[in-house]
């Protein structure tokens, strides 16, 4: 790594952190190398990512005291690093990024910038308000069930599901490994595009074929109707092909899909860290102690089951797309929730948005939100899901969409 300096000290710390978005223990600056695609960004990591020097908490004190802080940084973070971007810092994320909701008992719920009355969205909640809130140029964070795909939708900033196994996962606490993905947040698109141009290989995908997926659609509030129709004609205008509409899940349910990921997921969850979390009590939040229990009483068979299922899923919904296609869905199945929300509507929600977010998990493949706003201003988003590699691709084709529906926009004004 050249170009380094690494500020440790507390009152180093160059940002006034008004949204709560970063751990007590990640207010520390690497700086990037002194020229670079990425220089003079800044950018903060998700604390699953190892940082030299700097300990990991991945969103639980008692993981924070049983593990010495890394002896060398993520490969990811070496990367932007190299790039000439900036660190400023970790961020909070939910515990072991085990929900969806971005509240995290020991840290607290970071405020979302663009909807300050509800919820960031975990579990990469830190990354993203720290991005909605202009602290940083961009943020790392993972998706597993939808942990950026979701923040973005509820913040109003740019986030990218990447294609399965594209970014290196190494140096990052694992959730459930067969469906973790390292991601990225911006609420500038040029600053969306140029983290992608390095971070995202170039391909040759040329979408020709629109799909809508109707059951994801189904499963969203009604506010996600206007933005969908948006960006459905504006895809027919420029590709000049015909609407497809049909069901992901054809022959079973999204409810059924939504189960396999559950299953698989929990049971590779707890072969990964059921040790650790057995021989203490390790402080969980309720609903993620919750979470974990149940992922302790996932059978072998069951688990094997779920896995040959997701094999079948992810080949069925690679040959919907093919290498040709590009499908329309919602990025969630509502607004954010209120911060004060009922935590059993908060739970219905949740199931409701990973049924939606399972397709993309379940299929290994890259899904970009583009952020909305509905009349009343309340954040919201609507996803492209493209094929494996498209990452690049799917990113320039989002943001002309959104580039191309503000000019329609400002004619009409």
């Amino acid at each position: 790594m050249t170009g380094i300096d690494d500020v440790t000290t507390s009152d180093g710390f160059p940002l006034d952190d008004t949204v709560g978005a970063f751990v007590p223990h990640g207010r520390f600056v690497v700086s990037g190398a002194p020229e670079g695609p990425l220089a003079g960004l800044t950018f903060a990591v998700k604390d699953l990512f190892d940082v030299a020097g700097h300990p990991t908490g991945a969103g639980n004190p008692s993981r924070l005291a049983t593990h010495d802080a890394p002896t060398k940084n993520a490969p990811l973070v070496d990367t932007l690093l190299a790039a000439g971007a900036t660190l400023t810092g970790k961020t909070i994320t939910d515990e072991l990024a085990y929900s969806l909701h971005g509240d995290n008992l020991h840290y607290g719920a970071p405020i979302n910038a663009a909807a300050p009355d509800r919820v960031t969205g975990g579990s990469s909640s830190g990354s993203a308000a720290a991005v909605a809130a202009r602290l940083v140029d961009f943020a790392i964070g993972t998706d597993t069930g939808g942990s950026t795909r979701v923040p973005a939708s509820y913040c109003n900033i740019w986030g990218l599901r990447t294609t399965h196994g594209l970014l290196p996962s190494e140096g990052a606490v694992p959730l459930h490994l067969m469906f973790d993905c390292p991601t990225w947040f911006a609420a500038d698109a040029d600053v969306f595009e140029r983290v992608g141009r390095v971070l995202a290989p170039e391909s040759a995908y040329a979408p020709k074929r629109l799909l809508l997926l109707d059951d994801a659609c189904e499963l969203a509030d009604l506010d996600f109707a206007f933005p969908l129709a948006a960006v459905l004609a504006t895809l027919q205008d420029s590709m000049g092909a015909s609407l497809q509409r049909l069901r992901a899940s054809e022959g079973s349910s999204l409810e059924a899909w939504r189960g396999v990921y559950m299953t698989a997921g929990a049971h590779e969850g707890w072969q990964l860290h059921g040790d650790w979390i057995s021989a203490a009590d390790r402080g969980f939040a309720p609903a993620i102690a919750g979470r974990w229990r149940a992922a302790s009483q996932v059978s072998d068979e069951a688990g094997a089951q779920a896995r040959a299922d997701m094999v079948r899923i992810r080949a069925h919904v690679r040959e919907l797309l093919g290498d040709d296609g590009v499908a329309v869905l919602p990025s969630a199945a509502s607004f954010a929730p209120r911060r004060d929300a009922d935590p059993a509507d908060v739970d219905a929600t949740r199931m409701r948005t990973m049924a939606i977010t399972c397709i993309a998990g379940l299929a290994g493949l890259p899904q970009v939100n583009i952020p909305f706003a509905a009349p009343c201003g309340t954040p919201l988003g609507v996803s492209l899901l493209g094929p494996a590699g498209s990452d690049l691709a799917l990113i320039r084709l989002a943001i002309g969409i959104r580039r191309a529906l503000d000019q329609t926009l400002e004619h009409s004004a």
